[in-house]
Protein backbone atom coordinates (compact mmCIF):
# COMPACT_ATOMS: atom_id res chain seq x y z
CA UNK A 1 0.00 0.00 0.00
CA UNK A 2 3.00 2.31 -0.21
CA UNK A 3 1.65 3.94 -3.40
CA UNK A 4 -1.73 4.86 -1.87
CA UNK A 5 -2.88 8.24 -0.52
CA UNK A 6 -5.97 8.24 1.73
CA UNK A 7 -7.85 11.54 1.90
CA UNK A 8 -10.41 12.21 4.64
CA UNK A 9 -12.45 15.41 4.22
CA UNK A 10 -13.72 16.45 7.66
CA UNK A 11 -16.14 19.07 8.92
CA UNK A 12 -16.49 19.15 12.72
CA UNK A 13 -15.65 15.47 13.23
CA UNK A 14 -13.57 15.72 16.41
CA UNK A 15 -15.56 12.88 17.98
CA UNK A 16 -14.83 10.38 15.22
CA UNK A 17 -11.78 11.42 13.19
CA UNK A 18 -9.26 9.97 15.65
CA UNK A 19 -10.91 6.55 15.62
CA UNK A 20 -11.14 6.56 11.83
CA UNK A 21 -7.42 7.33 11.56
CA UNK A 22 -6.55 4.61 14.08
CA UNK A 23 -8.60 2.06 12.15
CA UNK A 24 -6.84 2.93 8.89
CA UNK A 25 -3.39 2.77 10.46
CA UNK A 26 -3.96 -0.68 11.95
CA UNK A 27 -3.68 -2.39 8.57
CA UNK A 28 -2.23 0.28 6.29
CA UNK A 29 0.97 1.47 7.90
CA UNK A 30 2.61 2.50 4.62
CA UNK A 31 -0.27 4.64 3.31
CA UNK A 32 -0.18 8.41 3.18
CA UNK A 33 -3.12 9.72 5.25
CA UNK A 34 -4.35 13.26 4.58
CA UNK A 35 -7.03 14.90 6.72
CA UNK A 36 -8.63 17.99 5.20
CA UNK A 37 -10.03 20.46 7.72
CA UNK A 38 -13.08 21.83 5.90
CA UNK A 39 -13.45 25.10 7.85
CA UNK A 40 -14.06 23.24 11.12
CA UNK A 41 -15.14 25.14 14.20
CA UNK A 42 -14.25 22.35 16.64
CA UNK A 43 -11.02 20.48 17.45
CA UNK A 44 -10.91 18.22 14.41
CA UNK A 45 -7.51 19.58 13.39
CA UNK A 46 -6.03 19.16 16.87
CA UNK A 47 -7.11 15.52 17.01
CA UNK A 48 -5.67 14.88 13.55
CA UNK A 49 -2.34 16.48 14.50
CA UNK A 50 -2.08 14.19 17.52
CA UNK A 51 -2.41 11.21 15.16
CA UNK A 52 0.60 12.37 13.12
CA UNK A 53 -1.08 12.48 9.72
CA UNK A 54 -0.75 15.11 7.02
CA UNK A 55 -3.20 17.92 7.88
CA UNK A 56 -4.29 20.50 5.31
CA UNK A 57 -6.94 23.19 5.34
CA UNK A 58 -9.62 23.95 2.74
CA UNK A 59 -10.17 27.69 2.30
CA UNK A 60 -13.90 27.32 1.56
CA UNK A 61 -16.56 25.21 3.21
CA UNK A 62 -17.95 22.41 1.07
CA UNK A 63 -17.09 18.74 0.64
CA UNK A 64 -15.94 19.27 -2.94
CA UNK A 65 -13.53 22.02 -1.91
CA UNK A 66 -12.08 19.71 0.74
CA UNK A 67 -11.67 16.82 -1.70
CA UNK A 68 -9.96 19.07 -4.23
CA UNK A 69 -7.58 20.41 -1.60
CA UNK A 70 -6.70 16.92 -0.44
CA UNK A 71 -6.01 15.80 -4.00
CA UNK A 72 -3.50 18.63 -4.45
CA UNK A 73 -1.46 17.22 -1.56
CA UNK A 74 -1.68 13.54 -2.52
CA UNK A 75 1.76 12.14 -3.33
CA UNK A 76 0.75 8.75 -4.72
CA UNK A 77 -0.73 7.38 -7.92
CA UNK A 78 -3.74 5.76 -6.25
CA UNK A 79 -6.10 7.94 -4.18
CA UNK A 80 -8.75 6.78 -1.71
CA UNK A 81 -11.44 9.06 -0.29
CA UNK A 82 -13.13 8.10 2.99
CA UNK A 83 -15.86 9.69 5.12
CA UNK A 84 -14.73 10.97 8.52
CA UNK A 85 -17.77 9.88 10.53
CA UNK A 86 -17.92 6.10 10.07
CA UNK A 87 -16.57 4.02 12.95
CA UNK A 88 -17.33 0.52 11.67
CA UNK A 89 -15.28 0.38 8.50
CA UNK A 90 -14.15 -3.11 7.53
CA UNK A 91 -10.54 -3.54 8.69
CA UNK A 92 -9.62 -4.55 5.13
CA UNK A 93 -11.42 -1.57 3.56
CA UNK A 94 -8.41 0.01 1.86
CA UNK A 95 -7.32 -3.27 0.32
CA UNK A 96 -10.89 -3.92 -0.89
CA UNK A 97 -11.05 -0.54 -2.62
CA UNK A 98 -7.53 -0.53 -4.04
CA UNK A 99 -7.08 -4.14 -5.17
CA UNK A 100 -9.15 -3.83 -8.39
CA UNK A 101 -6.93 -0.92 -9.45
CA UNK A 102 -3.73 -2.76 -8.65
CA UNK A 103 -4.64 -6.16 -10.09
CA UNK A 104 -7.36 -5.62 -12.71
CA UNK A 105 -6.36 -2.28 -14.24
CA UNK A 106 -9.56 -0.64 -13.00
CA UNK A 107 -9.52 3.17 -13.07
CA UNK A 108 -12.23 3.95 -10.51
CA UNK A 109 -13.72 1.91 -7.66
CA UNK A 110 -17.11 2.75 -6.16
CA UNK A 111 -18.13 1.19 -2.87
CA UNK A 112 -21.50 -0.27 -2.06
CA UNK A 113 -22.55 -1.32 1.41
CA UNK A 114 -25.33 -2.60 3.63
CA UNK A 115 -26.97 0.15 5.65
CA UNK A 116 -28.07 -0.14 9.24
CA UNK A 117 -30.33 2.89 8.72
CA UNK A 118 -30.85 5.70 6.23
CA UNK A 119 -30.63 5.73 2.45
CA UNK A 120 -33.64 7.97 1.90
CA UNK A 121 -31.78 10.56 -0.21
CA UNK A 122 -30.41 7.81 -2.45
CA UNK A 123 -33.65 5.92 -2.96
CA UNK A 124 -36.12 8.81 -3.14
CA UNK A 125 -34.22 11.81 -4.49
CA UNK A 126 -31.31 10.41 -6.47
CA UNK A 127 -32.09 7.10 -8.15
CA UNK A 128 -35.38 8.09 -9.82
CA UNK A 129 -33.66 11.02 -11.55
CA UNK A 130 -30.63 8.92 -12.50
CA UNK A 131 -32.88 6.28 -14.03
CA UNK A 132 -34.22 8.94 -16.42
CA UNK A 133 -31.07 10.86 -17.39
CA UNK A 134 -28.14 8.54 -16.57
CA UNK A 135 -29.40 4.93 -16.59
CA UNK A 136 -25.81 3.66 -16.76
CA UNK A 137 -25.17 5.33 -13.38
CA UNK A 138 -28.52 4.24 -11.94
CA UNK A 139 -27.23 0.66 -11.98
CA UNK A 140 -24.81 1.41 -9.12
CA UNK A 141 -26.20 0.24 -5.79
CA UNK A 142 -24.78 3.24 -3.87
CA UNK A 143 -24.13 6.13 -6.29
CA UNK A 144 -23.65 8.59 -3.42
CA UNK A 145 -21.07 6.63 -1.46
CA UNK A 146 -18.14 8.74 -0.26
CA UNK A 147 -15.81 5.75 -0.05
CA UNK A 148 -14.04 5.56 -3.40
CA UNK A 149 -10.64 4.83 -4.91
CA UNK A 150 -9.19 5.95 -8.23
CA UNK A 151 -6.07 6.45 -10.22
CA UNK A 152 -5.00 10.01 -9.48
CA UNK A 153 -4.67 10.77 -13.19
CA UNK A 154 -8.39 10.16 -13.66
CA UNK A 155 -9.41 12.35 -10.73
CA UNK A 156 -7.31 15.15 -12.21
CA UNK A 157 -9.37 15.01 -15.40
CA UNK A 158 -12.58 16.18 -13.75
CA UNK A 159 -13.86 19.31 -12.00
CA UNK A 160 -15.33 18.51 -8.59
CA UNK A 161 -18.71 19.88 -7.61
CA UNK A 162 -18.22 21.95 -4.48
CA UNK A 163 -21.01 20.71 -2.23
CA UNK A 164 -22.83 17.44 -1.55
CA UNK A 165 -23.18 16.97 -5.30
CA UNK A 166 -19.50 16.07 -5.52
CA UNK A 167 -19.87 12.29 -5.09
CA UNK A 168 -22.53 11.81 -7.75
CA UNK A 169 -20.70 14.24 -10.02
CA UNK A 170 -17.54 12.12 -9.86
CA UNK A 171 -19.42 8.93 -10.69
CA UNK A 172 -21.18 10.54 -13.66
CA UNK A 173 -17.94 12.04 -14.97
CA UNK A 174 -16.02 8.78 -14.63
CA UNK A 175 -18.78 6.93 -16.45
CA UNK A 176 -19.11 9.42 -19.30
CA UNK A 177 -15.32 9.77 -19.73
CA UNK A 178 -14.98 6.03 -20.23
CA UNK A 179 -13.13 5.03 -17.08
CA UNK A 180 -13.02 1.33 -16.23
CA UNK A 181 -15.24 1.16 -13.15
CA UNK A 182 -15.81 -1.50 -10.50
CA UNK A 183 -18.26 -1.49 -7.59
CA UNK A 184 -17.10 -3.26 -4.44
CA UNK A 185 -19.27 -4.22 -1.48
CA UNK A 186 -17.51 -3.16 1.73
CA UNK A 187 -20.02 -4.70 4.15
CA UNK A 188 -22.28 -3.04 6.70
CA UNK A 189 -21.63 0.54 7.84
CA UNK A 190 -23.37 3.21 9.87
CA UNK A 191 -22.90 6.87 8.95
CA UNK A 192 -23.02 8.59 12.34
CA UNK A 193 -23.66 12.15 11.16
CA UNK A 194 -26.47 11.14 8.80
CA UNK A 195 -28.37 9.57 11.68
CA UNK A 196 -28.72 12.95 13.42
CA UNK A 197 -29.31 15.19 10.40
CA UNK A 198 -32.42 17.36 10.49
CA UNK A 199 -35.11 17.33 7.83
CA UNK A 200 -33.84 20.72 6.66
CA UNK A 201 -30.26 19.50 6.29
CA UNK A 202 -31.39 16.40 4.40
CA UNK A 203 -33.46 18.61 2.10
CA UNK A 204 -30.41 20.77 1.43
CA UNK A 205 -28.31 17.71 0.66
CA UNK A 206 -30.97 16.37 -1.71
CA UNK A 207 -31.20 19.71 -3.51
CA UNK A 208 -27.43 19.91 -4.05
CA UNK A 209 -27.32 16.34 -5.38
CA UNK A 210 -30.22 16.94 -7.76
CA UNK A 211 -28.60 20.17 -8.96
CA UNK A 212 -25.40 18.26 -9.74
CA UNK A 213 -27.27 15.62 -11.73
CA UNK A 214 -29.15 18.28 -13.71
CA UNK A 215 -25.90 20.15 -14.36
CA UNK A 216 -24.24 16.99 -15.66
CA UNK A 217 -27.28 16.19 -17.81
CA UNK A 218 -26.97 19.60 -19.46
CA UNK A 219 -23.25 19.03 -19.93
CA UNK A 220 -23.43 15.56 -21.45
CA UNK A 221 -26.88 15.52 -23.05
CA UNK A 222 -27.04 19.20 -24.01
CA UNK A 223 -30.38 19.68 -22.23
Amino acid sequence: MENVSIIIPAYNEEKTIGQVIDLIKQNNKDCEIIVVDNCCTDNTDKVAKQKEVKLVYADKKGKGYAMEEGLKHASNEIVVFLDADILDYNQNLIQMLVEPIQTKNIDFVKSSFERTKGGMVTEIATKPLLEIVFPEVYSFQEPLSGMIAAKKEWLEKIVFEKDYGVDIGIVIDMTKLGAKIAEVNIGKIENMSHLIKTTESMRKMSTEIIQAIVKKARQYHKF
